[in-house]
């Protein structure tokens, strides 16, 4: 009987929280609007991919090695070429952030190219405010040189003297596509927002309402409690996870490589983590707009910088590298990134997943022993 009461009792508390969602739009939109939107936002309007660089091609004498050269420039889809025949008119269009860049070839490119002994080189001047940009352009500079250096060599019957050769392979992300790389790392910001944050509200909602005396004064157990006000949101948490992976795999061309099995039961692992944090907060917040605020300086913002989402974990000062061992967002991004990218690599998945695990039992451990059925708690 006690056991047939406290399903009724879970069941009841299912149902209230259930149509506290339904009667607050704000939920719904959290839980499906803002996914769409990040998605939408991150999707088309952030990119790390250096495209249509604007670039000034400096012809002091040109033939037909130079019109050559620049046809390669031109065809290439990293660059947006804009021809000059001076390097002071280069130079000014450079001041006014016309170009990114230039290319100068000089009056004797071109006997210096055909003489054996002699070593033809080209002028690069590089904007350099922006550090990241400004390597990514070098190296594309230096690529369509040194292929159109080859093709130049063998158009001459001669091979090009190189000490090494380079024949790269990029495994994983072969279009070399950021939005591969952002989108699957979204979805773990985005069931972080869903997860902490709608729960940080749910106690704290409580409380502020004066709804929780009553439910102290009822049966309900504080596991039922608790069960009960985190499976809606478990529900609404992963409907979110599945409208986020369908945007990313049809509207973006994200490839998912792994098995969906093994990436629905590591997003419901992550659910019950942020979850938890969520529920931790509200519990010891009490209060809507403080719970908020907690959520978002220690879930999100840790979720959104330290992750790896953007910013590459190996490149972080050493304390701060430390520092993401504690956030959960870290080990789900790489199993996301793992799973769409390279496949089921089970060692990646299983060590990540097992942290996962201990944070669910501490922060849903956590949170069962803050919640009690007392005022003066």
């Amino acid at each position: 009987m006690s056991a047939a009461a406290a399903r009724r009792r879970v069941r009841a508390m299912i149902r209230k929280e259930s149509l506290q969602i339904l009667r607050d739009p704000s939920s719904i939109a959290i839980a499906f609007v803002m996914p769409i939107v990040l998605l939408l936002l991150f999707g088309y309007g952030v990119s790390l991919d250096a495209r249509h660089i604007p670039l000034a091609l400096v012809v002091e004498q040109p033939d037909a090695n130079t019109a050559s050269l620049q046809g390669a420039f031109a065809r290439s889809d990293y660059f947006t070429p804009s021809f000059f025949t001076t390097i002071q008119l280069a130079e000014q269009a450079l001041d006014r952030l016309e170009v990114d860049g230039i290319v100068w070839l000089r009056n004797d490119f071109t006997r210096h190219l055909q003489t054996p002994d002699a070593a033809a080189s080209i002028g690069v001047i590089i904007n350099g405010v922006d550090a990241n940009q400004a390597r990514l352009t070098e190296g594309y500079i230096q690529g369509v040189w040194q292929s159109w250096l080859a093709a130049f060599a063998a158009s001459q019957g001669r091979e090009l003297s190189a000490a090494v050769a380079l024949e790269p392979r990029i495994w994983f992300n072969a279009a070399v596509r950021s939005r591969n790389f952002l989108v699957p790392g979204l979805i773990a910001v985005i069931m972080t927002l869903i997860g902490a944050m709608l729960t940080s509200m749910v106690v704290a909602r409580e409380w502020e309402r004066g709804t929780m005396e009553a439910l102290m004064v009822t049966p309900i157990h504080i596991g039922e409690l608790i069960i009960g006000k985190l499976v809606p949101y478990f529900v609404l948490g992963m409907g979110g996870m599945f409208l986020s992976v369908a945007l990313a795999v049809w509207q973006f061309g994200v490839p998912l490589r792994g098995s969906f099995l093994a990436l629905t039961l590591a997003s419901a692992l992550f659910m019950l983590v942020a979850l938890g944090m969520g529920l931790l907060i509200s519990v010891v917040a009490k209060n809507q707009f403080v719970a908020g605020q907690i959520s978002i300086i220690t879930t999100f913002l840790p979720a959104f910088i330290l992750s790896g989402f953007i910013f590459q974990i190996s490149s972080m000062p050493e304390p701060i590298q430390w520092l993401t061992h504690i956030i959960p967002a870290r080990y789900f991004v790489t199993i996301l990134q793992s799973l769409f990218l390279a496949g089921d690599i089970w060692p990646i998945i299983l060590t990540n997943s097992a942290a996962l695990v201990v944070m669910m039992v501490v922060f849903l451990g956590l949170a069962r022993r803050k919640t009690v059925k007392r005022l003066d708690a």
